[in-house]
Parts: C-alpha cells; structure tokens; sequence
C-alpha cells in the first residue's frame, strides 16, 4: 500500500513539512510506502484555462504536474499540508489543484481517504479557511475526507522549527495520518 504525502509550502523544512512528517509516520511504521511530493522541488504552473485537456485528459503544459498525477494513479491515501498564506493555501497548492482538472474525468483519487493540515502564523491566520479548500478540493477529486481530531490539523507557527516545540500539535499530526490510514484499511478490503 502507498501513500502520498503533498507539502504545499515553497520553503525547504517548513513547520507543515514537519506535521506532514508526523502525519506520514503510521504508515511508516505498518510498512507502507511513502512518498513525498515537496512542491518547494517541483514546478508546476497554473492553469491557463485553455481547456484543451477536455479532449484527452491530459494538460498542454509540460511541467511536473505530470509527476503528481502519477503519484496520485497509485497512491491509496494522500495527506495534504501547507502553510496560510493570507488565508489561503500557498500559490503552489493551489495550481496543483487547478491543475488536477485535466484528469477530473478520470478521476484517480476517487474513493481515496485524504488528511489535511494547515499552519498559520496567527490563531485567526486562515487555518480553517485553508482546510476548508483542502477538503473542499478533495471532496471535487471523489475522496473520503478523514478528520483528524475535529477536522483536520490546524496548528499557529511562524519561524522555521517553531512546530517542533509544540508536542500537541505534533500528536494531533500523527492522530490525523491514523485516521487517514485506519479508513484506507478499511477501504482497502
């Protein structure tokens, strides 16, 4: 069994890298594999709305949006993480949701269970907001939303590390990726 794991930020080691971290590590231990799509190593540009992809499911743009859409044909569960940027997700999540368009027909993600978590730097930074998206835009891909526990994992940190002194929102991290692999047992039988 796989899982994908997608950090939204464009910064190398962020705090939401580090709760995705967290929330990957159950699966680790029951021996899934898993991969991590680290937007801050890929390029992928938005969408330009050009609709050519309705044709044959497959974008015009050559970037590594591709990649991801591989990645996404063979996981059985994703977690997606990123920072608030001005209450929303950061610019690179959200051109890799636009960009899942080209495949909506297909559809590789449906009945896949899926995590989210969001980071902001204040306690009213859009961290709801931003898992709303995520689950909103998982919802739109056929997922299963799993919670973590409420919804997803909202944290509030701002310099690079400062998750790491906050040993709750690191356990709600791992309680979030339990869910998401507990239901993908589940579905998986």
């Amino acid at each position: 069994m796989k899982v994908c794991g997608i950090s939204g930020t464009p910064r190398i080691n962020g705090n939401s890298t580090i709760l995705l971290d967290h929330a990957l590590s159950p699966f680790k231990k029951e021996g899934w594999e898993v991969v991590q799509i680290k937007l801050s190593e890929k390029k992928i540009l938005p969408c330009n709305g050009c609709d050519k992809c309705r044709n044959n499911g497959t974008c015009v743009i050559d970037d590594d949006m591709a990649q991801v859409i591989d990645k996404f044909r063979e996981c059985d569960a994703l977690i997606v993480s990123t920072p608030v940027y001005y209450r929303t997700p950061t610019a690179q999540l959200m051109s890799l949701f636009q960009r899942y368009y080209s495949v909506r027909e297909e559809k590789p993600l449906s009945l896949k269970p899926g995590g989210a978590i969001a980071v902001g730097r204040g306690t009213g930074g859009g961290q709801a907001i931003t898992i709303n998206i995520i689950y909103t835009w998982m919802l739109s891909c056929g997922m299963v939303c799993v919670p973590g526990e409420l919804n997803g994992v909202t944290a509030r940190a701002d310099a690079p590390g400062d998750i790491l002194h906050q040993p709750d929102r690191l356990l709600q991290a791992e309680a979030l990726g339990q869910n998401v692999l507990r239901i993908a047992a589940s579905l998986s039988r």
